[in-house]
């Protein structure tokens, strides 16, 4: 830490009016609605924010313009006090606002040019608060949770806000850009889930050429459609597609945990070992790295061993629902249902017919202590089996998308490596800017 970083009691900067913290608004039932402003939980807050789906509250815009402070504002940092302590985002400038749950906190900088707010970021991602919020957090039987008393009593280190300023503009420019890949492949994920709904659930080009319409499609593919439905005896599917059960068409097979407290099966373990957790963060179906690595010892204690890059991954319970296409060759543990995609229908046509049935898949789960979806309930799950030259048409056209998306995640994970090392050392004074631009030009 070098002579010009200073010390600031937190309790101080808000006497000062130069920083603000609050937490988030107690609604009840009857205040939340299916529309409005997103009422933000802890769930919604990762790298950055996320609403969608059926999990999502809205409080209306009406009740909200109420709310005053407990709606976010660009520059505020957010940070889950309550339950799952610790995870921070930054409201941007094109962030859309949202309502505070009880279970978040948010500072405000009310002093930019004493406090940057994007600095405030990075330093609530940092050493020196993650130490103190760790301190206080656990002090009760119940979950873990950060009061506002607590909160105020902390400290915080900062330089010269020119400084400030220049550290929030280096790891902020490797953010955006981690935010835009990630835009970007929410996009290209859109993209060629629009087109399995259009091909493979409404059946749009059979329907087009049942009316007399043009299909939109190039004659070559366009001629891969048939022009008429036939009943199926569970419903209308295109003449000439058959229907079938997920078990018979991929490899469906489970995995293990070895035991934690053998060391040969851990130590120096080289094999990716996924669990449901390491395809919590992912912000697109592509695994590329697990927490935890396995030894071959280890390998050797699960039935299906090391799968195949391109297994598809369904997160089978705790929760049910995550989904990914391994991009490593990778072992799983039991919290998996997984995919390996050999026989007739492509691991891609698998990934998005697996994204259609999750609410049914769920619907069928069971289990006392948490829902589960075993294999045996899982295998006899009906598809629709296009004719192969369709989807060797279909893949041609999306696994582009896919590799963009390998080949952009890959990036964020660059860039995010290249961030997580130059935070502790920008936060701390280890290293200046001039310096952590060298830095950068190493890693990239």
């Amino acid at each position: 830490m070098t002579d010009e970083w200073r010390r600031y009691e937190v309790s101080d900067l808000i006497d000062q009016e130069a920083l603000e913290i609050g937490d988030g608004y107690r609604a009840t039932n009857a205040e939340l609605s299916p529309a409005g402003l997103p009422f933000a939980r802890a769930r919604n807050i990762g790298n950055g924010f996320w609403f969608s789906g059926s999990d999502v509250d809205y409080v209306p815009e009406d009740a909200a313009s109420k709310l005053g402070k407990k709606v976010s504002r660009p520059g505020d940092v957010v940070f889950t006090s309550k339950g799952t302590v610790g995870r921070c985002a930054f409201v941007k400038h094109d962030t859309p606002r949202f309502v505070y749950s009880p279970q978040l906190c948010y500072w405000r900088s009310r002093d930019e040019d004493l406090i940057d707010p994007r600095f405030l970021y990075y330093w609530m991602a940092s050493q020196e608060f993650r130490t103190q919020v760790y301190s206080v957090s656990g002090q009760t039987d119940m979950a873990e949770y950060v009061s506002l008393g607590d909160q105020r009593r902390m400290h915080l280190t900062a330089p010269p806000v020119a400084e400030q300023r220049a550290i929030g503009h280096v790891l902020g420019a490797l953010d955006d850009k981690i935010d835009l890949n990630r835009r970007m492949n929410a996009t290209l994920e859109a993209m060629a889930r629009a087109l399995f709904t259009s091909w493979f659930v409404d059946f749009d080009p059979v329907r087009a050429k049942m009316e007399g319409h043009d299909t939109g499609l190039s004659a070559h593919i366009a001629a891969l459609f048939p022009d008429h439905l036939v009943d199926s005896g569970s419903g209308a599917i295109p003449y000439g597609w058959e229907t079938s059960e997920i078990g018979k068409e991929v490899k469906v097979v489970g995995g293990a945990t070895p035991s934690t407290k053998e060391p040969s099966y851990w130590d120096l373990g080289t094999h990716h070992w996924a669990t449901p957790k390491d395809l919590s963060a992912l912000s697109s179906p592509v695994l590329l790295e697990t927490n935890r690595k396995i030894t071959a010892a280890g390998v050797k204690k699960i039935a299906s061993g090391v799968l195949p890059v391109g297994t598809v991954l369904l997160s089978s319970r705790a929760p049910i629902g995550y989904l990914a296409i391994a991009a490593v060759p990778v072992a799983v543990n039991q919290g998996f249902i997984a995919m390996v995609c050999e026989r007739r229908v492509p691991n891609l046509y698998v990934l998005f017919w697996c994204y259609r049935n999750l609410d049914y898949v769920r619907s069928i789960a069971s289990g006392t202590t948490f829902a589960e979806i075993s294999k045996r309930a899982f295998r006899p799950l009906p598809v629709i089996v296009p004719p192969a030259p369709l989807l060797t048409a279909w893949t041609d056209l999306v696994r582009p998308l896919y590799d963009r998306m390998v080949t952009s995640a890959r990036q964020c994970e660059s860039l995010t490596g290249m961030r997580d090392l130059l935070l502790p050392r920008l936060m701390s004074g280890g290293i200046r800017i001039a310096d952590a631009g060298r830095a950068g030009g190493r890693l990239g």
